[in-house]
């Protein structure tokens, strides 16, 4: 019995200047892909509830202003400006439930 064995594919990283040979699983295949973090974005850290909002569309903000509070597993957490800015779009409204990640706020 002289059965064929399939051929192995093996995939080659380059890390610094480093050619390596491997095999990639499809758990690594199927990930996404890194995204640098937008500080003009407020997303959900964590899912929860808006139980209020500070600021108007349009309205200028500075680092350390409150922004709105999201109660996630009966706490309440202030979300607080990361930089100074003018508030372009709000995408929620008191009592929405957000999942994480969600885009809450986005600046100009």
């Amino acid at each position: 019995m002289n059965e064929k064995k399939p051929a192995i594919k093996y995939k080659y990283l380059n890390i610094d200047n480093v050619k390596y040979k491997t095999l990639l699983t499809k758990k690594y295949l199927s990930r996404k892909p890194y995204v640098d973090v937008d500080d003009k974005k407020v997303t959900a850290f964590i899912s929860g509830g808006i139980r209020k909002i500070y600021v108007k569309k349009g309205r200028s903000v500075s680092i350390g202003d409150k922004l709105l509070v999201l109660e996630a597993m009966k706490m309440r957490n202030d979300i607080i400006s990361s930089i100074d800015g003018v508030i372009k779009e709000i995408f929620i409204k008191v009592g929405d439930n957000v999942s994480k990640g969600q885009l809450l706020i986005e600046y100009k």
